[in-house]
């Protein structure tokens, strides 16, 4: 399961709920008939319960979804805190450089020296970009997700090579 977010709270007194997106573009997600709903983001793909969308729309700067059997803001409240996920062949496919978090994670990152940086344990969404992880040991680096950093992003070869040096 590629998990995508998280229901933060209740919206309305019909059962919508607004969603926390990790990650660009989830309005996209509306496409999707289902979504798979579970309180650990790492539980094995039978522990995840469907719930059938019933609606899903941009609201500010994210996203408020409603599901069939969540009728009013009681039922809403039951599902905050639940991470929303889907099975890889359910998403949406991606565009040109764009890519699911859970297709970074696990990556080499080596700099343009071609030294080994680490590799991508995980990606944080800061607000104004967002952020990889790198681990490499007992070592941690955070580098920002942007052009300006990330050069090459290489899912064939399972790496990313970056702008950055290895002491920063």
């Amino acid at each position: 399961m590629i998990v995508l977010g998280r229901i933060a709270d209740p919206f309305s007194i019909q059962g919508w709920v607004k969603v926390h997106a990790f990650g660009d573009d989830p309005v996209s997600w509306r496409t999707m008939p289902q979504w798979w709903l579970c309180a650990d983001p790492d539980a094995p793909e039978s522990a995840w319960q469907p719930y059938r969308l019933r609606g899903c729309k941009a609201h500010g700067r994210g996203i408020v979804a409603a599901f069939v059997g969540v009728a009013d803001r009681t039922a809403a409240e039951k599902l905050v805190g639940l991470y929303i996920a889907a099975p890889r062949e359910a998403l949406p496919a991606t565009g040109l450089d764009e890519y699911y978090w859970a297709d970074l994670v696990g990556l080499a990152v080596q700099n343009t020296a071609g030294v080994a940086l680490g590799s991508v344990s995980g990606l944080l969404s800061t607000g104004a970009h967002d952020v990889l992880q790198v681990q490499d040991g007992d070592t941690e680096r955070l580098i920002p997700f942007v052009g300006a950093y990330v050069l090459d992003v290489n899912l064939a070869e399972k790496r990313i090579r970056v702008d950055w040096e290895a002491d920063w």
